[in-house]
């Protein structure tokens, strides 16, 4: 029982120094916080709190204007029937190369062979009468008129006996009226032969008649073949046929477009410009264009054509470039992004175009690192492309600038600039 009291009696001893020490312990605990706050936040109270800078780089600089189009060939050609009928066969397939002049449709051709042959007949026809003519009629027709002379020559001769014979009392009046109806008969004999002689000539009315209807004749062949040659449809020049809309069987319509020809030769791409950035265009400007089925395929191209118009309903301006080595993969009407560089500046200063304060505006400035503030500074801005700006005015290379993005910065901070990768 005695070796228990002490232990008893000792507790009570050891909480009340604790509870003495109390009141000295917790200025120090308070204390060591405040330090380490100090500690901590002193550098940002004192110098500024961390702010992420861009900085002011010097390097080549190409703006370029960035857009998006197709390709296409400088024109296409419309294949079209230009007579109503049945097509027969169909001997070309769409994406096929073509030559000049092959076969690409063909329509049935028996009525129109048909017409041919007649028109054919009919020439030989004229032919025929044309040589009659000159064969038959005109030897015919010297014939007579020799025949009318003769008869003129004896018509004469017996009207001057006649006369005679009236003066002597041989014959009486009616003798000699007889005479001279013969000869006046005979005259016009004579001239009717010599009419039909002309007529039959070279210059005469009835060969001018016959070389009219010979000429007619061919004429209708001309017209005839050249109908049958509209049964077969042909590829005017040598290309790609990028689209066939017809299949034997089909009843084709005059002037349907039935086919597409893309012809061979220099590739263009056509693309949509802002107008915003018509000024900074010009004829012969270089190009990277890519098609957005083969991004990682890039290929030269170059400015050839500015329309002169703008369309007003999208507000751009057409534009198209020369793609004088066209890779093996593009193809009609692909889709194609374009950068065309339309101005470079060799060692120029550059910065974000997001580290700028109000860069559209006329007087664009930003928050230039001072030491450890953030001095307001004017600039004067020059190319713009791909995110970033060139500076001309009011900043050399490797300043600091604060971004827009650090909003508590404001004119005359405190900061530690801590510079991002450009």
């Amino acid at each position: 029982m005695s070796a228990e009291a002490p232990s008893r009696s000792a507790a009570p001893r050891w909480r009340q120094a604790l509870a003495a020490s109390q009141p000295y312990r917790l200025p120090a605990l308070a204390l060591l916080v405040l330090a380490g706050l100090a500690l901590w936040q002193g550098p940002r109270l004192l110098l500024g709190p961390e702010v992420p800078v861009s900085p002011v780089l010097q390097r080549d600089f190409v703006q370029s204007v960035v857009a998006s189009g197709h390709v296409e060939t400088p024109h296409r050609v419309s294949i079209a029937a230009q007579i109503v009928g049945t097509v027969r066969r169909v001997p070309v397939a769409e994406g096929q190369q073509v030559v000049a002049g092959q076969l690409l449709l063909e329509l049935e051709s028996s009525e129109a062979r048909a017409a041919l042959a007649q028109a054919e007949l009919a020439v030989r026809q004229a032919e025929a009468r044309l040589r009659q003519l000159r064969e038959v009629q005109a030897p015919v027709a010297q014939t007579g008129v020799r025949q009318a002379q003769a008869g003129l020559d004896n018509a004469r001769a017996q009207w001057g006996r006649a006369q005679q014979l009236f003066q002597q009392g041989f014959i009486g009046q009616a003798a000699l009226d007889e005479a001279r109806k013969t000869l006046e008969l005979s005259e016009a004999q004579l001239r009717a032969a010599q009419t039909q002689l002309a007529t039959a000539q070279p210059q005469g009315s009835d060969s001018a008649l016959a070389a009219a209807a010979l000429a007619q004749a061919q004429a209708s062949v001309d017209a005839a073949r050249a109908r049958l040659g509209y049964t077969s449809l042909r590829a005017p020049v040598a290309g790609q046929l990028i689209s066939r809309d017809v299949e034997p069987g089909d009843v084709v319509q005059a002037g349907k477009t039935l086919m597409q020809l893309s012809p061979a030769g220099p590739t263009e791409l056509v693309v949509q410009i802002d107008e915003k950035n018509l000024q900074l265009l010009a004829l012969g400007q270089p190009a990277q264009a890519s098609a957005d089925a083969y991004p990682d395929q890039r290929f030269a191209a170059r400015l050839s054509y500015i329309n002169p118009g703008v369309d007003l309903q999208r507000g751009s301006v057409e534009v198209k470039l020369s793609v004088p080595e066209p890779p093996a993969t593009l193809r009609q009407d692909m889709t194609v992004s374009v950068d065309i560089q339309v101005a470079r500046r060799p060692q120029a200063l550059l910065l974000p175009l997001d580290a700028v304060r109000e860069a559209e505006g006329a007087k664009p400035w930003a928050l230039k690192v001072e030491g450890r503030h953030a001095q307001r500074q004017a600039l004067q801005l020059g190319l713009r492309s791909g995110g970033w700006v060139e500076v001309l005015q009011g900043l050399q290379a490797g300043d600091l600038v604060v971004p827009p993005s650090a909003s508590a910065v404001r004119e005359g901070s405190r900061l530690r600039p801590v510079s991002a990768k450009p």
